[in-house]
């Protein structure tokens, strides 16, 4: 037996114990008693009786303990040709005066605090200001529109809000003054007073008596200590895309939540403290909660906030300086970033200029992984590609390769295995068990581990028909996958891409991972139009690598054969078109049902996540060329 299956072992046989183990890595200023506490089933919560404090064991520990002089966070913005340092001392000093200026205007434990940043350090620094004093802080990603930004004030009814005065693009500067403005406006909760850092890019008029400026609110604000907060206590609400068009505010408390990154950075990503871990991608989302900011200041490691794009700020090669630059250990990034420098930079040119020797470890996360984009990148950095999976709603990773634990054989188009927390199981129409390499829902065994979400704010009743209803005693994912022999887990598509065929189910992912492997494929996606005849037909929609310049048609006749050749004509995969991007979310997950609607000639509602709304446009256009998306019904 393996180190990773005596350790999955070891939790099955006694995951109270387990997690009480891994309880020890945290500070608390009251210990827990047990782990869970089961007596509402189906709602669970974690060391409800410990109190702890997240501030105090991602800051304060480690500068008692004597290492206030180490880099905490550093800030790499290519955009604005800014590099800064932040030590754990310097770090705990702003922290410490933007929660004191917070108590002093009222803001107290339990109140909601929403943070509205750009990839600068005081979106950090927020954060931790408010888990500090114990107010709950909502992060909503930086340049959301004013509509949503009123949606989740009205419903986290947040006592502050705390923004900058502009988010920057390249080429473009983003006001966030007017959005946030027109979202109070908008809101029937009002936020007593707004702190604004003023950015050199563009300086925000301030509403008198309102509005503050972030240099004057801290300048003589006291020295917070860190307030004691329960274990099953919300540290934080993070709204995920509901699928009635009201978000879902995803709650996480506060023990589970210290203990489960503290356990992950270790036996998941193998950094410890004064290690450099670099997770590139934005606050904003769960990942930038998670591994940007809370899981590697647990550890007292060393965190990277980017401000940049994997291409264009300057170029492709961006990512491979900031990880000679500052000896990142590991790199966390979404497949699309890679998709996007392989796309301008096939050969891995630019990498060949830097040192790459400190980097051990590539992991990928948000999206399926295609293993074209995976064998790139191995070949090219020549260390581990790790894809895991995770959810914003589960806060880390389902399953995954254990770096820290035992590295295991990587197989193409899997996360490899479900971690310890984590009962994975694949369930067919029925809720029953599913054979071995049989395609199903995927969920997870009640309860789910510490740091998933407990519930939804204010909206239990939505937790449960949301997530637990479809099949009792389970957690259902939204994802569809199989399982192999060997227990490793695949995820072929959310539940809605598996398509129907003249009554075969197929998984659009499947039929991606073809297409990708085509040598001018540089991204890809497959939908599943209605058709007359068989119920649906898949489309699929290829951009091309920089500078391929063959016929289209001849590039589409291949990838149909290619399809045929590997799936077979069980697929009825017969029409591709290429287009020059994919519609995706700020966050690079390809919107795959807004192209579902569209191919289909129903409206489509412009998602609030969408990157650029006039790609939409674009492949409308290129759909009609094939004789898709013709009325709008």
């Amino acid at each position: 037996m393996g180190r990773y299956a005596e350790l999955y072992d070891s939790w099955k046989r006694d995951p109270e114990g387990f997690w009480m183990k891994a309880a020890e890595a945290i500070d608390w200023f009251d210990k827990p008693s047990r782990a869970l506490d089961d007596g509402r089933k189906p709602i669970y919560h974690w060391f409800a009786d410990g109190v702890a404090n997240t501030c105090w064991n991602a800051v304060d520990r480690h500068v008692s303990a004597g290492h206030g002089a180490r880099a905490a966070i550093i800030h790499d913005s290519p955009i604005t040709g800014t590099k800064r340092t932040i030590t754990y001392a310097e770090l705990q000093e702003e922290v410490a005066r933007l929660g004191g200026a917070l108590e002093a205007r009222g803001v107290g434990k339990g109140d909601r605090v929403l943070i509205y940043m750009p990839m600068i350090p005081e979106a950090a620094i927020a954060m931790l200001a408010c888990a500090r004093i114990g107010a709950i802080h909502s992060v909503v990603f930086g340049g959301f529109a004013a509509h949503e930004l009123a949606v989740r004030i009205d419903d986290a009814k947040p006592k502050a809000v705390l923004t900058a005065s502009c988010g920057i693009e390249p080429g473009r500067v983003i006001a966030y003054k007017p959005l946030v403005d027109g979202a109070i406006a908008q809101a029937a909760h009002k936020p007593d007073f707004v702190v604004i850092r003023q950015r050199p890019q563009a300086q925000a008029p301030l509403i008198e008596g309102r509005d503050v400026d972030w240099a004057e609110f801290v300048a003589d604000a006291p020295f917070a200590e860190c307030a004691p907060v329960g274990g099953a206590e919300p540290l934080y609400i993070l709204y995920t895309s509901g699928t009635t068009g009201q978000p879902k505010g995803v709650v996480r408390h506060s023990g589970g939540h210290m203990v489960a990154l503290a356990w992950t950075m270790k036996a998941i990503y193998d950094i410890g403290a004064g290690e450099v871990f670099w997770a590139a991608s934005d606050v904003g989302w769960v990942v930038g909660h998670s591994y940007i900011v809370y899981a590697p200041l647990i550890v007292g490691a060393t965190t990277v906030i980017f401000e940049g794009k994997p291409v264009g700020t300057p170029d492709a090669g961006v990512f491979w300086r900031v990880i000679e630059e500052h000896k990142v250990k590991a790199l966390f990034t979404a497949p699309t970033a890679l998709r996007a420098i392989k796309r301008d930079d096939p050969e891995a040119k630019l990498m060949a200029g830097y040192d790459l020797s400190g980097l051990k470890t590539l992991f990928l996360a948000g999206e399926r992984a295609d293993p074209d984009t995976i064998v790139w990148a191995q070949k090219a950095l020549g260390v581990p590609v790790i894809d895991h999976w995770w959810q914003t709603e589960t806060g880390w990773a389902i399953a995954a390769n254990p770096v820290g634990v035992e590295l295991l054989p990587v197989k193409l188009g899997s996360p490899t295995v479900a971690m310890p927390g984590y009962d994975v199981v694949i369930l067919d129409e029925a809720g029953e068990l599913a054979a071995p390499k049989t395609l199903g829902a995927i969920a997870v065994r009640l309860p789910l581990p510490p740091g998933a979400l407990p519930t939804l704010w204010n909206a239990e009743e939505r937790f449960k028909s949301s997530y637990l209803a479809h099949y009792p005693g389970f957690y259902e994912t939204g994802d569809a996958g199989m399982i192999d022999e060997d227990g490793y887990l695949y995820i072929m598509a959310r539940t809605d891409d598996v398509i129907n065929v003249a009554g075969h189910r197929l998984s659009t992912g499947a039929m991606e991972e073809v297409l990708a492997s085509h040598p001018d494929v540089a991204e890809c996606a497959v939908i599943g139009a209605a058709d007359s005849l068989k119920g649906q037909q898949p489309v699929g929609l290829l951009c091309l690598n920089t500078g391929c310049d063959r016929p289209h048609d001849e590039i589409v006749r291949e990838c149909v054969k290619l399809v045929r050749d590997q799936i077979g004509p069980v697929a009825a995969f017969k029409t591709a078109i290429v287009v020059d991007r994919l519609p995706k979310t700020r966050s690079g997950k390809i919107l795959r049902g807004a192209m579902v609607k569209m191919a289909d000639g129903q409206e489509v509602k412009v998602p609030a996540t969408i990157d650029d709304p006039a790609i939409l446009e674009e492949i409308r256009a290129a759909m009609q060329g094939v004789g898709l998306a013709r009325a709008v019904s």
